[in-house]
């Protein structure tokens, strides 16, 4: 047969032990060439990328060419690969065979041209950079080269156009965590200690992280728990409810963070920003519960409680009302009036209490109207005038104790309007804290995603 009649024609005398050239100052040029297939994990920790390609390189072996004519115009030919000379092409970031499948034969054409065309998981070292994560963009390069032989020996080249394979997603599985940007090539020499030079040929593999995932289950979550600690501001703070809601809310988002802990990338070497972006968040937590906790202590009514400084209610009473718009509440104003009424009341308790049983104010008035009355009379007088007299002494005491506790409750209610005021200033400067760290962020974010 043509083809076993060919193949023993060309490998009876072949010797594979030596580079396939007539002249040793012959260099052979080998054109190399990839096509990303599967980016099939990314391990941040170890910075490693593992990746799916189908690999071709393509030479000339002058020992392996032969007349068409003479085996039936037969023009190509697979032969054993382990029976001719494969140049010692190797990928310098190598850190793992990983599990490529093994293609046994080689293509030769009569111009004894070789391609020899196979698949390759490839695990390499990789320089990885989370810090943008989850928008991060990698770029990671696959180097090309003859590991003994110097440039005079092995030359290497691109087999296409840096553009067709800069842009050939044609064989990429896009259906995974991480998307195939573009794929760059550059052709260099390298030496090492003024030796030899030897031939380099770099593929530079970009690639993106699909975000969608991670936006969900990280940032969203955390986005809604904020959302919530800034809806609880509405919460009257003379009320304990407050805390209890913003404690909460802390604990529910350290919880959060324990859960999403395994799935932020780790590297020994530097920190996500999302990761910064949750520190973040649970230090303004923490500074929200610190905010209740001191507006609830200033409002909490006292006994011992001091009035308020003219310097504070100049300050926050005044002018911060005018600049923050605050009006005063009404219940305020209600709380004034009640109290006006009771003062009120306990006057008229107190002059009705000073008045005999005769009606009349002075005891001396009532002796001369009930002078023709009989001693009996004149004796059971004095005696309702001792039980007057120690009736007023309790009223006294009474009213005493009543101006002192309305004394007490204007005091707390001068300290719950400092605090109300108080806390819509720290509420807009909490805010616009917020506000302002969620746009630095997202303008952050989307820079890097758009560079």
């Amino acid at each position: 047969p043509t083809l076993r009649r060919l193949s023993h024609y060309l490998l009876a005398h072949y010797q594979k032990g030596s580079r396939p050239v007539r002249d040793w100052r012959t260099t052979t040029n080998v054109a190399i060439d990839l096509m990303v297939y599967a980016i099939l994990s990314v391990d941040e920790k170890n910075q490693v990328l593992t990746t799916y390609i189908w690999y071709r390189q393509h030479w000339t072996d002058e020992f392996l060419k032969w007349d068409p004519a003479r085996f039936d115009n037969l023009t190509q030919i697979s032969l054993p690969v382990e029976s001719i000379w494969v140049p010692d092409i190797l990928i310098n970031e190598f850190v793992d065979v990983g599990k490529s499948p093994h293609v046994p034969y080689v293509y030769v054409s009569h111009h004894g041209e070789v391609q020899n065309l196979k698949p390759i998981q490839v695990m390499t070292a990789c320089s990885l950079d989370i810090y943008s994560f989850p928008f991060d963009v990698q770029n990671c390069s696959l180097t090309f080269t003859s590991w003994l032989h110097h440039i005079r020996d092995i030359n290497l080249s691109l087999w296409r156009q840096p553009e067709l394979v800069k842009f050939d997603r044609s064989v990429f599985m896009n259906q995974g965590e991480w998307e195939l940007l573009y794929v760059l090539s550059r052709f260099q020499e390298f030496s090492v200690k003024s030796s030899d030079s030897y031939a380099e040929m770099k593929f530079y593999v970009v690639i993106r992280r699909r975000p969608l995932f991670y936006t969900v289950s990280l940032l969203l979550p955390s986005i809604f728990l904020m959302l919530m600690d800034i809806v609880g501001f509405y919460l009257p703070p003379h009320s304990g409810e407050r805390v209890s809601f913003k404690i909460t809310l802390l604990l529910g988002y350290s919880v959060f963070l324990i859960i999403v802990s395994d799935t932020l990338p780790a590297t020994a070497v530097g920190t996500p920003l999302i990761g910064i972006y949750f520190v973040v968040c649970m230090a303004l937590l923490v500074i929200s519960l610190t905010e209740t906790i001191l507006i609830v202590r200033l409002v909490h009514k006292q006994d011992l409680q001091p009035h308020v400084p003219e310097w504070v209610k100049h300050l926050l009473l005044e002018r911060a009302t005018i600049l923050l718009c605050v009006r005063d509440r009404k219940k305020f104003s209600q709380s004034r009036t009640q109290s006006l009424d009771i003062s009120r009341q306990v006057e008229n308790n107190d002059s009705t209490a000073k008045l005999t049983p005769y009606g009349c104010e002075d005891p001396r008035e009532c002796g001369a109207v009930g002078g023709t009355r009989s001693t009996l009379a004149f004796a059971g007088r004095t005696e309702g005038l001792a039980a007057l007299q120690e009736v007023l002494r309790e009223t006294t005491a009474i009213r005493q104790l009543l101006e002192k506790r309305e004394e007490f409750r204007d005091v707390a209610r001068e300290w719950l309007q400092v605090g109300y005021v108080l806390d819509v200033l720290l509420f807009r400067v909490y805010l616009a804290a917020v506000l302002a760290y969620s746009i630095t962020l997202g303008t952050l974010w989307s820079v890097w995603r758009d560079a």
